[in-house]
């Protein structure tokens, strides 16, 4: 048996690649999605964008997650209250 340490590689794709597992770990799956300037146009209309981040990249994930919490919101209403809207 040898005594040299191992340690894990800090390459950036090591982290990567590290950050990819645990979050496939946890349930979590990361897929591209192409998001037409109308599109951007639509999540500023709704208020899960601000003008200024049409172009940045967290920003509009965090507005396209928002968008889908708000139709699995939508969705679970529609379905608690029944096809008759709960009447």
């Amino acid at each position: 048996m040898s005594n040299i340490p191992t340690s894990r590689s800090s390459s950036p794709a090591a982290l990567r690649m590290r950050r990819y597992r645990k979050q496939r770990r946890q349930g979590l799956r990361y897929i591209p999605i192409p998001l037409h300037v109308t599109d951007i146009d639509a999540l500023i209309r709704m208020r899960l964008l601000k003008e200024d981040q049409r172009h940045d990249v967290e920003a509009l994930q965090t507005a396209v997650t928002g968008l889908l919490y708000r139709a699995g919101d939508d969705l679970a209403r529609h379905v608690t209250a029944g096809p008759d809207g709960g009447r």
